[in-house]
């Protein structure tokens, strides 16, 4: 039987991964079609029948960045199983019952599911080649869209003719299939944070989360203006603010605040906010405007399987964004990308203002909308990535999946509070407007205008072109191949420095990510002029026999530096610092005993050329 090639490997882990994201995204909308029948089919008030979404939204908001640091600290395949298994607990919770609270508590444990998209992604950065990674990211961050978008037309027919439990089943078995896919394809990742799980900041942002969430989805029902919605909000914001001081004493904190708050991360996730108002508003809006009765004289009068179909170009277009993404920001840089998606999605808004009259012009708006989030989507989990140490992937990727949670929540608020307004009464039933749906859609613009505002004020990255490589090894190609992942941490970002270094040892390992496999074991050495010089601050990256980057360090005042090694094997060494062209050296590492001393010499580089402008270690 012919082994399984590299490349294939690669393929196949991208693919599993993204069909998690896509099970999750059927979780999650499976039951749209059937929001309107749930006060019947539940036996209660709808006022009580929104819980059943509530507690899912507040589930996953809680359990996105909590499963992101614990696949950090305790291994990210476990922690993505993990939630599959409780999400396909809670789908057959649901599957057998009709009782509002057995229900609520089922699709409470669906929304732990939600962490499987920040950890998909932080399995993405450690597994693949850095080639591959900037699609696969896309493809990963874009699947959220796309299963939603797969879901609706296929949660209609199902609804529409059989038992509405047998959603519930799908989605079980959708989990069970992942699991087993993940199992058998996506290898454990060896990187490893220091540190323990914060179980107090776990609680105290839970609490947080959700008594700020809580007001937000239910404060049509209590009234925006009451006691209980202005009473909650207000004890989000003295829980929240305790918590953020008692996690910045903390040694090892839930979520890194020092790291959230800087320019990169803090402007990503706000327009993360921003994004996800505005995909959710098509979803809200175009169902409606389809299913509504010609009789109105704005609505389409389509069925609901039909009003699924149009707006599924809505998930596919997302998907097919994903090579385009790769292209666009290997030249351009994910920065770019971002904007690029956020002018599309006003376009489409824009364009959507017009094009309410036909079933066809819905497909139009999905199209181009959906091209615009799936650019935009793509983009946040690699500004991310640049910004944060690869330990902290899953923690960060984790709170920016939430900050796109709360957009969406906030987005369902705001435009449904729109529509309960504009509509007309007739008889019993309020009817939502025309009025309203073009309202909605200046909201959305209004917010990717103020996303794209935030995006502007990110920092540049450098283009796509290798850096000149200066070897003193026989493995030239090997050297060569490096080239891009040496690229690929020239416009990671910064450094982390947000604790003093110790006298003498450098600020990355005084805080070093810890990968199983070699404990203590790694490179270490100096990194020296011509003269023979120290050179301080100079960044030294590890690259793997793949092109990845497998960590870096930070020189101290004495040019000395140490990095560890997730396994042994041949890696690239490779110093960066401001002024210098950037020097590589092969080097072998047995993978356990003593480190490896590798000293990095570094010429002055021609003024004016690329390799003389600064290097962030900020």
């Amino acid at each position: 039987m012919p082994q399984t090639t590299a490349p294939q490997r690669s393929r196949a882990v991208v693919l599993v991964l993204a069909f998690a994201g896509i099970v999750v995204a059927v979780m999650q909308t499976l039951l749209v079609p059937v929001i309107k029948d749930l006060p019947v089919l539940l036996d209660t008030a709808p006022s009580n029948a929104t819980w059943v979404m509530t507690a899912t939204l507040l589930a996953g908001a809680v359990a996105t960045p909590i499963m992101g640091r614990l696949g950090d600290l305790f291994g990210k395949r476990r922690m993505l199983v993990t939630s599959l298994a409780v999400m396909v607990a809670g789908s057959l919770v649901c599957a057998s019952t009709s009782d509002l609270l057995v229900m609520i508590v089922g699709r409470a444990l669906q929304g732990f599911a939600m962490g499987a998209i920040p950890l998909g992604i932080g399995l993405m950065r450690d597994e693949l080649p850095v080639e591959r990674l900037g699609s696969a990211l896309a493809l990963m961050s874009s699947s959220i869209g796309v299963g939603g978008g797969l879901a609706l037309p296929l949660a209609a027919l199902v609804a529409q003719h059989a038992d509405w439990h047998a959603l519930f089943f799908g989605s079980a078995g959708l989990g069970v299939v992942s699991i087993l896919l993940t199992l058998a394809v996506v290898p454990e990742s060896r990187v490893r944070a220091e540190g323990r799980f914060d179980l107090a900041g776990a609680l105290g942002l839970s609490l947080g989360l959700v008594l700020f969430l809580l007001p937000i989805t239910k404060g049509s029902d209590w009234g925006w203006g009451s006691a209980t919605t202005l009473g909650l909000f207000a004890a989000a914001l003295v829980v929240l603010v305790l918590w953020g001081v008692m996690e910045l004493r903390m040694t090892a904190p839930l979520v890194d605040l020092r790291t959230t708050a800087r320019r990169e991360v803090l402007l990503t996730n706000l327009a993360s906010i921003m994004v996800g108002v505005a995909f959710y508003a098509i979803s809200l809006v175009l169902p409606q405007l389809l299913q509504l009765p010609a009789a109105t004289g704005y609505g389409l009068g389509q069925s609901m399987v039909v009003a699924g179909l149009c707006v599924a170009p809505l998930g596919l277009t997302m998907m097919f964004t994903a090579p385009v993404y790769a292209r666009l920001s290997a030249r351009y840089g994910p920065k770019l990308t971002l904007m690029l998606g956020m002018l599309i999605i006003a376009i489409g808004y824009g364009a959507g203002l017009g094009l309410m009259s036909a079933a066809w012009q819905t497909i139009v708006i999905s199209v181009i909308v959906g091209a615009g989030i799936g650019l935009a989507y793509s983009s946040l989990p690699a500004l991310i990535n640049g910004a944060v140490d690869p330990s902290e992937t899953g923690a960060a990727n984790g709170l920016n999946t939430l900050m796109r949670s709360i957009g969406t929540s906030v987005s369902s608020a705001v435009i449904g509070m729109v529509l309960a307004n504009t509509a007309h009464q007739v008889g019993s039933v309020a009817v939502p407007t025309l009025h309203g749906f073009r309202v909605s859609f200046l909201i959305a613009t209004a917010a990717v205008a103020v996303g794209l505002l935030l995006a502007a004020f990110l920092p540049r990255g450098r283009r796509a072109s290798a850096p000149q490589l200066v070897t003193t090894s026989e493995e030239e190609a090997n050297l060569q191949r490096a080239a891009l992942a040496i690229r690929a941490t020239q416009e990671a970002g910064p450094v982390r420095e947000d604790r003093p270094a110790h006298e003498g040892v450098p600020r990355q390992a005084a805080r070093p990510v810890r990968q199983a496999g070699a404990p203590g074991a790694g490179f270490r050495g100096r990194v020296l002029d011509r003269a023979g010089e120290p050179v301080p601050r100079a960044r030294v990256a590890l690259i793997d026999r793949y092109g990845r980057r497998a960590g870096t360090a930070l020189t101290d005042h004495e040019g000395r530096y140490a990095v560890a090694v997730p396994d042994g094997g041949a890696y690239v060494l490779a110093a960066m610092v401001a002024g210098h062209a950037p020097r590589a050296s092969a080097a072998v590492h047995p993978g356990e005993g003593r480190p490896v001393d590798v000293d990095l010499v570094v010429t002055a580089a021609p003024e004016g050329s690329p390799a003389a402008a600064p290097v962030s270690t900020r």
